[in-house]
């Protein structure tokens, strides 16, 4: 940028549908059969089709990957449904550097933010249009739609933060958000 140049930001958030645009943005899609292993009965993801989706996630990283100070942006889409009874979810994650938070909020349906501290201990909280969720420096975390439309949710977090999803693979949560008489429930 010149000195006192006025330029356009070179991504745009559309407010209605919470969509990215613009040259930067990374695009992401995950379909069950990619995460068929998160779920507790893996055969019944083979009720569905293969490339059925079931998130997306739009990120802007305006800095590099690992930049001291930086911040990225994100908005994670869950599509509704089942497996068995498991809501479609968010592969999970903790932060490669465990002493960096984010922020999450609704945007648009209703859903769950899983959460697990390193002691294996799981709890939730409700996502939902406006809700707002810090996640703390080494929690892990992931995003379950528990309603019947897709899940919209924000985030921002540091660009140096990184993101560890092999321990969440390995081990998995210590607990299930499951359908049991109509609502979610940790298990």
């Amino acid at each position: 940028m010149k000195e006192l140049e006025i330029s356009e930001s070179p991504v745009v958030l559309d407010l209605e549908s919470y969509a990215l645009s613009g040259i930067p943005i990374q695009n992401q899609q995950r379909k069950l059969s990619e995460i068929a292993s998160i779920f507790h009965e893996k055969e019944a993801v083979n009720q569905f089709l293969a490339d059925k989706l079931a998130y997306t996630v739009q990120s802007w990283l305006p800095v590099t990957d690992g930049t001291l100070g930086g911040l990225f942006f994100g908005v994670s889409t869950i599509m509704p449904g089942k497996v068995g009874d498991e809501y479609f979810m968010t592969k999970g994650h903790y932060h490669s550097q465990s002493d960096r938070a984010e922020f999450y909020w609704g945007v648009k349906g209703n859903g769950m933010l899983i959460l697990m501290d390193r002691n294996r201990k799981t709890w939730a909280e409700k996502v939902f249009q406006g809700s707002l969720h810090y996640i703390g420096g080494d929690i892990a975390h992931r995003l379950a739609n528990t309603g019947d439309e897709n899940l919209v949710v924000g985030a921002c977090w540091p660009s140096d933060a990184g993101h560890d999803y092999e321990e969440i693979a390995i081990n998995g949560f210590s607990a299930r958000l499951v359908e049991i008489d109509g609502k979610p429930t940790l298990v």
